[in-house]
C-alpha cells in the first residue's frame, strides 16, 4: 500500500460516499455488492496507451461471478497497439487489472461505474515496460532507498474553445486571470468541470480563469479558427505520487468530455498564438515521512528542511533531461521563452514565478491570522495548516503525466541520496525576476530551446535513468518522439523569416498538437 501522508479529501467523493469508508480500504467485494445491489449494468475498464489518452473497455454487468471473475484477474488487450514500439504483435498480450482504490462513479450514467486499471505481463506480474509500472517501481525504489514517501499537487492548464455567441463582454489579452462571469464566457464549462472532476477524485483544490484570453484565434485548423480561446485552471491537492499520476489522466479525460458535450473543446497544447499566455503543467512537489510533511525546519536558516533543499538540488542538477519528459513538442519551446511567466535558465527562488523551481507560500503562518480579520472568532483552528510544496514550473500539457513523474522521483531521490544538491542549491538561488537581470541571466545555465536538444540531453543521461527502472526500450522511445519534432534551430530560423510566414509556421506548429496527450 503506499503512503497516503495526510488523509484525502475525499468527504465530497461521490464513490466514498456510497461505501461510507476511504479509498485505501475498498476491497473487491465492496465494489462487488454496491453493483448488484444498486443495480448497475456496465464496469468500464480504463488504462493508459502511449498516447497519453485514456482507452476504455465496456464490460456489461450479468451477473455477479463474471463481475468478480473482471475485478479479480482484469482483462485481455492487445499491448502492440496501445503500447506500439514497446511491444511487438508477436509478445502482444496484456492484461489490464483494477486497481480498487481508483475507482468511481461514471459522471453521465447512474447505472455505471469506472476503475482505472494498471498493466500485467502473462505471469501475472506488473509489465516492467509501461509507464504505469515504471512510476510504481521508481516511487518504491525511492521509499526504500530513502525513507521519504513523495507527494505531489498539478496545476492542470488548458484552453476551452468555444464559438463566439456575440460581442457582449470581450476580453482583454493577457487579462483573463482569476475572472469570472459575464466576462469569463466559459464559466458555465469551468463550472460543470469543477463540480464532476472534485466528485470523481475528491482531491481538487479550486479552479479558476487563468490568464490567456484570445477573443478570435487564426488557425489552418476549423476546430479552432474564428472561435474564441479562454485560460483556465484545474489544481489538485497533494496526492501520493502514483494517485496523482492516475487522476490528472482520468481528470484531462474529464475536461474534454464536459467541454464535448458543451460543443466546445479543451487544449493542453503548450501554446496557442505568438504572444499569448502558454498552458503549463506546474507541480507542486512535497516529502513525507510517517504522514507528516518534512518540506520546513524552523531550526535552519530560511526555514526549508535539508530535505526540501535537496529536493531542489535534484531537479536542478537534472533540468535539461527533465525537460525530455515535461517538455515533448516543439511547441513546447515556443512557451519556454522570457517574459511570458515561464522558465527559461536553470533557477529556484522564493516565491519568484520566473524561475524553474518555486518556493511557494506554505501557510506556516505562526499567528492566528484568522482572528485578524475575523476578530470575534473563537474556534480552535484546524489541524497543522502548514502544507509547504516546491514549485517545479518547467512542464506543460504535453507532458505525459506518469513518465514525467517518475522523471521527477527518479530526481529527487538522487537530491536526497547525492553528494551536490546542497551546493547546486546555492549556486542557482535568485532573487526576484530573473528575466530583468541580463548580467545574473548569462550566468545560469539554460534549459533546452528546441525537442532535439532536449533529446540530446536525454540521450547524455539515459544511463541515470535505466538504473532506476526506466526501460531502455521506453528511454529509446521517448528520445526518437523528441526528434521527430525536426526542430533544430528552431529559434533562429524563426527570427529570419518575414513576420507573417514566421507567425503562420509558428501556428502551425503550435496547433499540430491540439489534442496530444
Amino acid at each position: 500500500m503506499p503512503d497516503q501522508g495526510p488523509a484525502y479529501c475525499d468527504d465530497l467523493r461521490a464513490l466514498v460516499r456510497r461505501l461510507g469508508k476511504p479509498p485505501v480500504e475498498w476491497q473487491r467485494r465492496d465494489l462487488v455488492e454496491l453493483c448488484i445491489s444498486d443495480g448497475f449494468r456496465v464496469l468500464n475498464l480504463h488504462f493508459l496507451a502511449l498516447d497519453g489518452k485514456l482507452k476504455e473497455l465496456r464490460v456489461p454487468i450479468n451477473a455477479r461471478a463474471g463481475l468478480d471473475r473482471v475485478l479479480a484477474a482484469g482483462e485481455r488487450v492487445s499491448g502492440s497497439t496501445f503500447l506500439p514500439g514497446l511491444l511487438s504483435a508477436g509478445a502482444s498480450d496484456l492484461y489490464v487489472v483494477p486497481v480498487y482504490r481508483w475507482a468511481f462513479l461514471n459522471p453521465w450514467a447512474a447505472d455505471e461505474m469506472d476503475i482505472v486499471c494498471r498493466f500485467a505481463d502473462r505471469t501475472g506480474a506488473p509489465c516492467q515496460l509501461t509507464p504505469d509500472n515504471v512510476l510504481a517501481a521508481v516511487t518504491t525504489r525511492m521509499r526504500r532507498n530513502s525513507g521519504l514517501a513523495l507527494h505531489g499537487l498539478a496545476e492542470l492548464e488548458f484552453y476551452l474553445i468555444t464559438e463566439r455567441m456575440d460581442e457582449r463582454f470581450r476580453g482583454l489579452p493577457q487579462r483573463n486571470y482569476h475572472q469570472g462571469a459575464p466576462y469569463l464566457h466559459c464559466r458555465a464549462i469551468l463550472d460543470e468541470i469543477l463540480r464532476v472532476v472534485s466528485s470523481v477524485t475528491g482531491s481538487v483544490k479550486y479552479c479558476h480563469g487563468e490568464t490567456g484570453y484570445i477573443d478570435r484565434l487564426e488557425s489552418e485548423d476549423p476546430e479552432l479558427d474564428g472561435r474564441r480561446a479562454e485560460q483556465c485552471e484545474v489544481e489538485f491537492e497533494l496526492l501520493p505520487i502514483e494517485d496523482l499520476a492516475c487522476w490528472m489522466a482520468v481528470a484531462r479525460w474529464l475536461i474534454r468530455t464536459i467541454a464535448d458535450r458543451h460543443n466546445a473543446s479543451a487544449t493542453f497544447a503548450p501554446k496557442l498564438d505568438e504572444g499569448m499566455a502558454g498552458s503549463g503543467m506546474h507541480l507542486h512537489l512535497a516529502l513525507f515521512r510517517d504522514g507528516r510533511n518534512v518540506m520546513l525546519d524552523a531550526e535552519r536558516e530560511g526555514g526549508l528542511s535539508a530535505e526540501a533543499e535537496n529536493l531542489i538540488g535534484g531537479l536542478l542538477t537534472h533540468a535539461s533531461e527533465l525537460c525530455a519528459f515535461g517538455n515533448a513538442v516543439a511547441a513546447s519551446y515556443l512557451r519556454l521563452v522570457p517574459n511570458q511567466s515561464a522558465p527559461t535558465s536553470v533557477c529556484w527562488g522564493r516565491h519568484n514565478r520566473s524561475s524553474l523551481v518555486r518556493v511557494p507560500l506554505g501557510f506556516d503562518i505562526a499567528g492566528r491570522v484568522d482572528q485578524v480579520f475575523n476578530p470575534e472568532e473563537r474556534g480552535d483552528l484546524p489541524g497543522d495548516l502548514s502544507r509547504q510544496t516546491v514549485e517545479f514550473r518547467g512542464p506543460d500539457g504535453c507532458a505525459f503525466p506518469h513518465l514525467l513523474l517518475a522523471a521527477l522521483a527518479a530526481c529527487v531521490e538522487d537530491g536526497l541520496l547525492g553528494e551536490t544538491s546542497l551546493g547546486t542549491v546555492k549556486g542557482l538561488h535568485v532573487e526576484g525576476d530573473v528575466s530583468g537581470q541580463a548580467e545574473l541571466l548569462s550566468k545560469l545555465p539554460k534549459l533546452p530551446n528546441s525537442a532535439a536538444e532536449a533529446a540530446r540531453a536525454l540521450a547524455e543521461h539515459r544511463a541515470f535513468f535505466e538504473e532506476r527502472a526506466f526501460p531502455a526500450s521506453l528511454l529509446d522511445l521517448v528520445i526518437a518522439k523528441l526528434r521527430e519534432e525536426d526542430d533544430e534551430g528552431l529559434a533562429q530560423k524563426l527570427r529570419t523569416m518575414p513576420a507573417d510566414e514566421r507567425l503562420r509556421h509558428m501556428r502551425r506548429l503550435m496547433h499540430k498538437d491540439l489534442h496530444k496527450q
